[in-house]
């Protein structure tokens, strides 16, 4: 949970190209600035239910409270409109309706010099009697005192900065003080520590109750004997370990793929995977609720973005067909079961859709994995498909594995090409050898003991029903440890979770943006080791509570 509004680091120069063919509303011209501007006034009045009238062509974009999703999804229709390549960044590279359709129109239509005018006028230059370009650049200035704002240069001076500090105020106002990075004392399972008292915790994702398992912590400690407690080098250089090769073996046998590769962080994997293997003439499709970590290597890679409807085929098919030809590689990138709402993607439709418009598809089970199948292989073998028919298998090793990174698991010529080219594997140092030797262990001890997947299953089921029972909101939650207690109010939400902590109960919140305007949850996390009795006790108190709200 984050309370900064997300920031989306695209690429300093936007890079704007012209198909050879643009067909611009059927007339085949480009648009000049005021039907941009016409165009933009009607899309933003018709994403917000706004009046056209209502809509100030110099008020900022952010003002308006556009979030994200609907951000980049303009940038893509306006690839639709004006028939060229955009960045996806556009609505954060260019403040308002007035300066991004004057940019627009500038550039396609050919007012502002393009690159070939700009080389062709140093050619001039360095041509002209002879002498070198630099021959007629203005001479340094004396020094003179500059008069840079605080917040260009002080970070404490950062609009973003005292915006946190506004809101870490307004929720201490509540009473209770700072809810965040508060320590807790113990293995975290289906209790925690906290101040020296014991809470029933939803706050912790370990689970099949591998973190504190003692076989797990054996392999860690040994791993730690024989290889230290770092690899102390990049991997393909002097990091590797015996221990690494036998950890991806054994995620791509458990998974039913050909081979794997770990990294040093789950976040990380996504990032440093997805922003390598995709470029600018490339497309990702994406789920509209996808996972921070999804977004950001989209934003690296360069390619075109588009959210689709979440979890809706019928809209995705409806894009493939219109765009797919457009591009050279397309990803559909996906989750196993999504982290804030905890449903299930319909992993069998989107496979379909990948084989028929010869598409990518990656599959992020960070929270599938070790949680839902039969003996906990994820969402593959949840809906018994052939592992091979999903391109990129991405998970975390810190949620049912108790441990720290992340893996890509796929084809063994994915994997050899990551292995030997991506920047956040071959630039940074390998995983940890007693995090590995954990993970190991994890894997072989699931396999050894399936009825943890079976008993969390019946956990979560019974949490499930019982809310429901109780007339509580839980979303879209289905068939998944990951249930929300949806309350709408931001405040409320930050409130109900510090009465139940009050009450011997250890959940967070969740507001926006990390859930959307009027959605803010409570979000509980359901391990094999709750019992009956301590679930049934938490929706007891957790309908008392809302019904005090």
């Amino acid at each position: 949970m984050t309370l900064l509004n997300e920031t989306w680091n695209g690429k300093n120069n936007t890079n704007i190209s012209l198909t050879s063919n643009s067909r611009l509303n059927g007339l085949g011209s480009v648009p000049n600035v005021e039907a941009i501007e016409g165009w933009l006034i009607d899309k933003i009045a018709e994403m917000l239910a706004l009046e056209p009238n209502q809509i100030d062509v110099q008020q900022e974009f952010s003002e308006y409270g556009l979030d994200s999703v609907e951000a980049i999804n303009l940038s893509g229709e306006l690839e639709n409109y004006l028939g060229c390549r955009l960045s996806p960044t556009l609505l954060w590279d260019y403040p308002n309706i007035e300066t991004l359709a004057q940019y627009l129109a500038d550039t396609t239509t050919g007012n502002k010099s393009n690159s070939a005018n700009f080389n062709n006028s140093i050619e001039e230059v360095q041509a002209d009697n002879g002498r070198s370009s630099f021959d007629s650049l203005p001479q340094t200035e004396p020094e003179k005192q500059l008069n840079i704002p605080p917040e260009y240069y002080r970070f404490e001076s950062f609009p973003e900065y005292q915006k946190l500090q506004l809101q870490i105020q307004q929720v201490e106002a509540l009473g209770n003080g700072n809810p965040f990075f508060i320590p807790q004392e113990q293995v975290v399972n289906d209790t925690t520590i906290i101040n020296g008292r014991e809470l029933i915790n939803f706050a912790t994702y370990n689970y099949i109750g591998m973190c504190g398992d003692r076989v797990v912590s054996q392999a860690a400690q040994d791993a730690i004997e024989r290889y230290g407690t770092s690899a102390c080098a990049s991997r393909l250089i002097a990091g590797e370990k015996p221990i690494h090769r036998q950890l991806e073996q054994a995620i791509a046998d458990f998974i039913g793929s050909e081979s794997s590769i770990v990294f040093v962080g789950g976040h990380a994997t996504n990032v440093t995977t997805i922003g390598h293997l995709f470029g600018n003439n490339d497309l990702i499709l994406y789920d509209s609720l996808s996972h921070n970590s999804i977004l950001q290597g989209c934003f690296l890679s360069g390619a075109s973005l588009v959210a689709f409807p979440h979890n809706d085929f019928a809209a995705l098919e409806e894009i493939l067909r219109d765009r797919r030809e457009r591009y050279q590689r397309v990803l559909i990138a996906i989750e196993g079961v999504y982290s804030t709402d905890g449903d299930i993607a319909n992993l069998p439709k989107f496979i379909e859709l990948k084989k028929r418009y010869k598409t990518f598809l990656m599959v992020d089970e960070a929270h599938s994995i070790g949680t839902i199948g039969k003996t906990g292989r994820g969402i593959g073998e949840y809906f018994n498909v052939n592992p091979h028919d999903v391109d990129l298998w991405m998970g975390t090793l810190s949620k049912s594995f108790a441990s720290c990174g992340g893996y890509i698991a796929g084809s063994h010529a994915l994997v050899e090409y990551l292995k030997y080219t991506a920047p956040g594997f071959v630039f940074s140092v390998g995983m940890s050898p007693p995090n590995a030797a954990a993970t190991l262990a994890a894997i072989n001890v699931l396999k050894a003991e399936p009825e943890r997947v079976a008993i969390l299953q019946a956990r979560a089921k019974l949490f499930l029903d019982l809310a429901k029972e109780r007339g509580l909101n839980t979303g879209m939650s289905e068939n998944s440890p990951v249930i929300p207690i949806i309350v709408g109010d931001s405040l409320k939400s930050i409130q109900l979770s510090q009465n139940l902590f009050k009450r011997g109960i250890n959940v967070p919140f969740m507001i926006y943006p990390s859930v959307p305007q009027n959605e803010a949850r409570l979000r509980f996390f359901v391990t094999c080791n709750h019992t009956i009795a301590q679930i049934q006790l938490t929706v007891d108190t957790l309908a008392e509570e809302i019904a005090k709200l």
